[in-house]
């Protein structure tokens, strides 16, 4: 048997045909993508890293300093500009502003109540009415007619003041009217006359009055409001530059330790005008919230007990004359006793105005205040017992002893009436001038603050930049 070599044909057998080679087929190569490219920093980051890396050296560290206290030094200028604004502003307020028309709201109602005083007094004078009669009641009805129109003028559009102000406005005329009516009848001796002015009466006291008291409450809140403005310390400004002070401090006790030198011109210029911002502001708005407070103290609150009581004279003037003219038509029940209706206002008025004299004279500080006060109280006190023996001629059917005896030439009540109202008038006249020379001195400690904490304030951020930039020239 004949071997053959593994994979050889067997002699004498024909060679298999060759196959051609198949090509191989190459799976195709993806290329991968491209890295995204990296997310660029924002510009704010890139800054907060540089300063990072500055804060690790002396010159970036000082940068820092430099920049914050000059920071401090203008935030520093700035609120005690702001809140000094607002002070001096309120101070200026109380004086030419909301005390003049709290005034003149007081005088208002005053000379509506004096018109109607004159009014009865005229009547009851009936054709023998004095030119010095009538003019009174003119001059108060134009008193009042043009501190109507100045309240107007400095009254805000649709508040209540301005509204008050229309109502009365209205009001003036129509009361006018009534009085000359019962001017009219009675010269012509119709007793109508007699109805007509307690009707001018009663528009004059229930709703003229009312609203002029109104318009001078309001406008006494408002003064009031100006005071609560104008006085407060100034904590946020005093804290602030108590801050600048201690931050200054700070930087040149470590401008110091680092370089053994006492003195840096620029920062020992910021402490100094921060200094004087401090001192300034305090200083000047104590010495103006004393001033302020003393001219409420005896100012404001005297004028204040003084016009109520010149008002509570002036109604019992216009109520005891309204006893004669009603002659007993108008009666009022208290308790179980029924009293004449206009003699029993009188007597509450002269209570009002005996207490509001017994505050004047407590509150009055000097000589000049409180003469005219006492003055007043003794001419109260004449006209009680005067009007008590009216009073009683009257009761006892003696109608013109009476009528004499409460608007006669000499020994009536109405020289009583005429000599508490001129010395009310003296004793307003003189805590006018008080609150004025106060309140004047208050304002006028504020004056130039403002400005002047804000130019300061400006020197002194200057010189912290120029003081921490004299130690970088150093690292240059």
């Amino acid at each position: 048997m004949t071997h053959t070599p593994n994979g050889a044909a067997p002699p004498g057998t024909a060679a298999p045909p060759t196959l051609p080679a198949v090509p191989a087929q190459r799976t195709p190569i993806t290329p991968s993508p491209p890295p995204p490219p990296a997310a660029r920093r924002t510009a704010f980051a890139e800054g907060v890293d540089r300063l990072r890396k500055a804060a690790t050296t002396e010159p970036g560290r000082l940068r820092a300093i430099g920049a914050v206290l000059a920071a401090l030094v203008l935030a520093f200028g700035a609120v005690t500009a702001w809140q000094m604004t607002d002070r001096a502003a309120a101070a200026d307020d109380v004086l030419t502003s909301s005390q003049p028309l709290t005034s003149d709201a007081a005088d208002i109602y005053r000379s509506l109540a004096d018109a109607n005083t004159a009014a009865s007094s005229g009547f009851l004078a009936g054709g023998q009415e004095t030119a010095a009669s009538r003019d009174r009641y003119e001059n108060d009805i134009r008193t009042a007619a043009a501190k109507l129109v100045n309240a107007a003028a400095n009254s805000d559009p649709g508040s209540s003041s301005a509204r008050t102000i229309t109502e009365l406005n209205r009001l003036l005329p129509e009361y006018k009217g009534l009085v000359e009516r019962a001017r009219t009848y009675n010269r012509q001796g119709f007793p109508v006359g007699g109805a007509y002015l307690r009707y001018a009466n009663e528009k004059m006291q229930k709703e003229m009055l009312p609203r002029a008291e109104e318009l001078y409450t309001t406008e006494n809140q408002r003064l009031r409001s100006d005071y609560a403005d104008a006085t407060p310390y100034p904590w946020p400004a005093i804290a602030l530059g108590l801050a600048v002070l201690a931050a200054l401090a700070w930087a040149q006790r470590r401008h110091y330790l680092r370089t053994h030198r006492v003195l840096n011109h620029g920062l020992v210029a910021a402490t100094a005008t921060a200094a004087v911002v401090l001192l300034w502001l305090t200083a000047g708005h104590t010495l103006a919230r004393s001033n302020l407070n003393d001219s409420y103290d005896h100012g404001v609150r005297s004028l204040g007990v003084l016009h109520d009581a010149r008002i509570a004279s002036l109604k019992a003037r216009g109520n005891e004359n309204l006893t004669l003219v009603a002659r007993g038509a108008e009666t009022t029940t208290v308790g179980e006793e029924t009293y004449d209706a206009y003699d029993y206002d009188f007597g509450r008025d002269m209570d009002t105005l005996a207490k509001g004299l017994a505050q004047a004279g407590r509150l009055a500080d000097d000589a000049g205040g409180a003469k005219p006060v006492t003055a007043a109280v003794s001419n109260m006190t004449e006209w009680k017992k005067r009007h008590a023996a009216a009073r009683e001629q009257d009761e006892n059917g003696n109608y013109q002893q009476a009528l004499d005896m409460v608007i006669g030439a000499e020994g009536a009540t109405g020289e009583c009436f005429d000599s508490v109202d001129k010395n009310l008038a003296t004793a307003l006249a003189h805590e006018k001038t008080e609150f004025e020379q106060a309140a004047g001195t208050g304002r006028d400690a504020l004056t130039g603050l403002p400005l002047g904490a804000a130019l300061l304030a400006m020197l002194g951020a200057a010189g912290a930049v120029l003081g921490i930039g004299r130690r970088l020239s150093e690292y240059r």
